[in-house]
């Protein structure tokens, strides 16, 4: 068995989301690809645009000196949703992410209204809502797994399983053989859970991870009184680049086993600089110094 050597990725997430605006256009990806090719990024989040084959897309970001790297499938997986449509999106997105020679992807919850105006709390909670959640997203499991993707949760303020008690719920109900584990250390972080004792309950399940730091300013729910999620990010004194805010990194990486074989992802949703380029080079540089990674 060949021993796969973890990458740094890189989400172009601050590119095509500006101030509310969703622009997922080939110009904008290509400034994010040109961005990442002479920072020294080897991997990109595996991500299809409508209308372009896999086949296409793998072409596309080769020319930058990129390949595909974890992606994630998301739905509320409440009562909102129409379950028929969402497995079928799964299966979809599983034979998508297959054909690009994925074996894993990260399925998670998010942008619930009630939680979305009150971030990181777990606002409007009700335990019913949370075990069909749990089945639903066990179902989802089904479908991508049906398809070799092995499906990890990451968590993600805003959705059903943002508290400790909610994502280890799921985690434990569904079990290893179902679900496996792809944390975001920040996201963690600004719901008050300790990603290093998450990382070390979970961490034979573990298959990928997100990388970002937060700062201090708008933890305690007190001082964002009245901040809903994209009103507290958009101030930049939520997210920031590894290194730069409050969590213990050494600990982290400590945390993460010897013989993880996932990626690195860096994903700072709203940079805490101005320059997207200047946010991903001090997010490498930092990974440079504190990771063991495939380079070029």
């Amino acid at each position: 068995m060949t021993t796969r050597t973890p990458r740094v990725a890189a989400n172009p997430i601050p590119y095509w989301s500006r101030g509310g605006v969703t622009d997922k256009s080939p110009a904008v990806f290509e400034e994010a690809f040109r961005d990442f090719q002479k920072i020294g990024f080897t991997a990109v989040k595996a991500d299809i645009p409508q209308g372009m084959t896999a086949a296409g897309y793998l072409e596309w970001i080769s020319g930058y000196g990129l390949a595909p790297s974890l992606s994630l499938f998301s739905s509320a997986f409440d009562e909102t949703v129409d379950m028929v449509d969402v497995l079928e999106s799964a299966k979809r997105f599983a034979a998508d992410q297959a054909s690009l020679g994925q074996d894993r992807a990260m399925i998670s919850s998010m942008a619930i209204p009630a939680r979305m105006a009150e971030p990181a709390v777990g606002a409007d909670f009700c335990e019913d809502r949370l075990q069909l959640a749990i089945e639903n997203a066990g179902a989802t499991c089904e479908v991508l797994l049906a398809e070799g993707i092995r499906p990890l949760h990451h968590s993600h303020i805003g959705g059903v399983f943002e508290t400790e008690h909610e994502i280890t719920s799921l985690l434990d109900t569904l079990g290893p053989d179902l679900i496996g584990f792809g944390p975001d250390t920040g996201h963690l972080r600004w719901a008050g859970i300790d990603p290093v004792t998450l990382i070390e309950r979970y961490a034979d399940r573990l298959g990928g991870i997100h990388l970002k730091d937060v700062y201090a300013d708008y933890l305690d729910p007190a001082d964002r009184v009245g901040l809903g999620y994209r009103e507290t990010a958009a101030t930049q004194r939520l997210w920031a680049e590894p290194g730069r805010g409050v969590l213990d990194f050494d600990a982290i990486v400590a945390a993460i086993p010897a013989d993880y074989d996932g990626d690195y992802m860096i994903e700072v949703d709203v940079p805490s600089v101005d320059s997207l380029y200047e946010s991903h080079a001090i997010s490498y540089e930092w990974a440079k110094s504190a990771l063991t990674f495939a380079q070029l």
